[in-house]
Order: C-alpha cells, then structure tokens, then sequence
C-alpha cells in the first residue's frame, strides 16, 4: 500500500469491473466495501465504462450482495452517453446503436428512437459499445451512416474488459473498426474522456479534490481522474500490474491489491 496525503475527501468514485467483481465472480467482499465506505461519511458512485447493462441491472445486482444505491449513484457509459447525445441531439431522434440492449435501452429512456433500418430511418447519430454478436454489417451500416454526417459516439475506449480468469474484447475493439472504415474520429464518452467523470462530479456536488476514483486500470481509470485532477487509488484485481504502476507518470496516489487495502489508508 502506497503512503498519501490526501485531504479530506467527500466523495469516492468505484469502477465495477476489475474492482468489485470480474464477470460474475466477486473479487472483494462487497457488502464490507460499502460498509467501509459508509463508515468513512462519504458519498459512493460506481462508475463504469461497462454500456451493457441499465443501471436498473447494477441496482439488482448490487442488492444481491446487500448494497442499496440510489438510481443517481450508478453512472454507466450508457447512461453518460445518453446525457450527451441530449446536449446534441433534439429529443426523437433517430439513433443507429450497435451494442447490448442495456445501452439501447438506457439511449431510449432519454427520449430517442433506436432504429434497425438505418438506410431507411435517416439516424442523427451513430453510437457504438461492445456488442457481443457484431457483425460486418453492422459495422458497413455505421461506417455508411458517419460518413454521410452522422455523429460518431463511442461508448467507452477499453479494447479490453477482465473477466473471471482471463480477459475479452472490450468496446474499443468494436469502435475501431468502424472508425477506420469511416475515417472518422468518434466522441469518446467513458474514461479516460472527461464525460462520465464530470457528470459524476455534478450529481455529487463535490470538487475534484474532494473526491477518489478507484479503478483498475492505468489508462481509463487513472488517467482520466489524473486529468480533472481528481485523487487516485489503484487496485491489483483487474487489469494494470503493480509493475506498470510503478512505471506509471505521474503515479497514482495509492496503490492496494483491493479496494479496502485503499480505504485502510485513509
């Protein structure tokens, strides 16, 4: 466990996968995590660059292990996502999805139309997150559609996702194929982009000095915070190693094998 310094905090931000659990498979004892944190007096948000699932989904999820959240404490990159297009794109819409039906379900509830004959219905924006039956298709219609002026949206960057034992093609690997048949650049929403964490930020009022991300990997979860200048805590049970960590710059402010080996040093 690394030494800190670190003030008083109000706020702490929890990556699920890789943190709380890979797959289906606990990594720490939940319920014990959200006791400590609530021992502590602050404010938890799980945050996730995971599109697949509502948030309805964590919710019941999460009950199941003896932990009850607010709707507004859960932040997928659907979620993030969905709060951006409708910043951009009037309510209604056509929106041309490839992902699970979490992230349609979720672009839905803001209001908008999730269409499965795009050369028909005309989409205003094209949002891409990990689909597990992709197919090219899928990615021809996309690449079509952003080249014609749709808005390019990704979920989230991550080529890949930890899962009990080893480690799947994440939803960067879906983007990149339609961004290269396109040659367009999509608006990435999940971390290490500043979307999801600054809509995090605004539903728990905290400033970013106030606040710790936890997270298990370097380049979403850590850099990400790093940027806003948000605290950082990484844990060794997803994807980053120890060694990469302590080659990574700047370092991150903690480094613990769990996410309750960070809170023991606060």
């Amino acid at each position: 466990m690394s030494e800190n310094n670190i003030p008083q905090l109000k706020t702490i931000l929890l990556d699920m996968d890789g943190v709380i659990w890979r797959g289906y498979e606990p990594v720490i004892d939940i319920q014990a995590l959200f006791d400590k944190i609530h021992a502590l007096d602050f404010q938890p948000f799980c945050v996730t660059n995971n599109s697949t699932s509502t948030v309805d989904g964590y919710l019941e999820r999460l009950n199941g292990f003896g932990v009850g959240l607010s709707p507004e404490q859960i932040i997928t990159s659907a979620e993030a996502t969905a709060s951006y297009l409708a910043g951009y794109v009037p309510e209604g819409s056509s929106i041309y999805v490839i992902g699970e039906e979490g992230l349609k379900e979720t672009i839905t509830k803001y209001g908008y139309r999730i269409t499965d004959d795009p050369e028909i219905d005309q989409p205003s924006a094209v949002v891409v997150g990990l689909d597990f039956n992709i197919t090219y298709k899928k990615i021809y219609l996309a690449a079509n559609l952003v080249r014609d002026g749709a808005l390019f949206i990704g979920t989230n960057p991550d080529k890949t996702f930890p899962l009990s034992g080893s480690v799947a093609p994440g939803a960067g690997s879906i983007i990149s194929p339609v961004e290269a048949a396109s040659g367009k650049v999509p608006e990435m929403i999940g971390k290490p982009e500043r979307h999801l964490y600054q809509l995090a930020l605004s539903r728990s009022g905290s400033l970013p000095e106030e606040t710790l991300m936890v997270g298990d990997r370097l380049d979403t979860d850590i850099l990400g915070a790093q940027r806003l200048g948000i605290w950082t805590g990484l844990v060794l049970t997803g994807i980053s190693s120890l060694d990469e960590a302590e080659n990574w710059q700047p370092r991150p402010d903690m480094i613990g094998e769990t996410a309750l080996d960070i809170l023991e040093n606060l």
